[in-house]
């Protein structure tokens, strides 16, 4: 299991952005973090997976673990090898380089080469569209091939843990319909832990197994994805539905801070 214990994130020794995280993710399942820009959920997966320190950042109270080992001391590179792998949003191909050429590259820390062919078979079976485009180019993918791509390469480590943040931004719904369903598979099959940031309520509470929403650096509410879904304040907050179910409009939304329950 992955856990954030009571986790405070300080940047540039003065600005507190994560004020006292708790939250886990359990083995097997899909746990997804939700709220709005600025609330602190991508800084959350840069304490995981140890890139804080690229941007002058730090763990200054609490801890990071996976399995009970403390991660939120090691280098990236390390963390990988424990097996926690990030995908950042935006789609961050090797655009000069091919499929096969980014999937090896995903691959840096495993040094057995039937290992990599094998796992680049497993993501070709996931993917298979990259297997036709496997000789191409990655700048030339489209967006949601590209964010196959990333998802694919992140895989190539064989990691227990997978942080996906927005993988839904900028794709097209029958896109992100794909993606999805991939997801939930990869945690169905291959038994994956995932860590799912998205902006995307809807979709990120039908796949998940569990949710956290996130205001201002404070985990503000957290349940079964199902009960979350039920929730009157996520549906009016963050699925735009008021209690008969019906849009409702960015007026009717706009006291959002005024009366979200959940922080009295």
């Amino acid at each position: 299991m992955l856990a954030l214990n009571n986790v405070e994130v300080v940047y540039d020794g003065v600005i507190l952005v994560l004020k006292g995280v708790s939250l886990s993710a359990e083995e097997g399942h899909i746990t997804t973090l939700l709220g709005a820009n600025g609330a602190g959920k991508t800084t959350t997966l840069k304490a995981i997976s140890g890139l804080l320190k690229t941007e002058r950042g730090e763990v200054t109270k609490g801890n990071v673990e996976l399995d009970g080992e403390r991660l939120d001391r090691l280098l990236p590179f390390d963390v990988v090898k424990r097996g926690v792998v990030q995908v950042f949003e935006g789609r961050r191909v090797f655009e000069n380089l091919t499929v096969d050429e980014n999937l090896v590259a995903g691959a840096h820390s495993r040094s057995n080469t039937a290992d990599v062919k094998a796992g680049m078979e497993r993501v070709y079976g996931s993917f298979p569209v990259l297997k036709e485009r496997r000789s191409q180019s990655a700048g030339y993918l489209s967006g949601g091939e590209q964010q196959m791509l990333v998802i694919g390469r992140a895989l190539m480590s064989d990691p227990k843990v997978i942080l996906l943040d927005e993988p839904s931004l900028g794709l097209a719904p029958m896109v992100i319909e794909e993606i999805f369903s991939v997801i939930r598979r990869l945690k169905d099959e291959q038994k994956l832990t995932v860590l799912l940031v998205e902006q995307n309520a809807a979709l990120a509470l039908e796949i998940a197994d569990h949710g956290y929403v996130m205001e201002n650096g404070r985990i503000v509410l957290e349940g079964p994805a199902e009960q979350l879904r039920q929730n009157s304040d996520i549906k009016e907050f963050y699925l735009g539905l008021n209690e008969a179910g019906s849009r409702k409009s960015y007026r009717d939304t706009k006291h959002y801070r005024r009366r979200k329950r959940w922080l009295s």
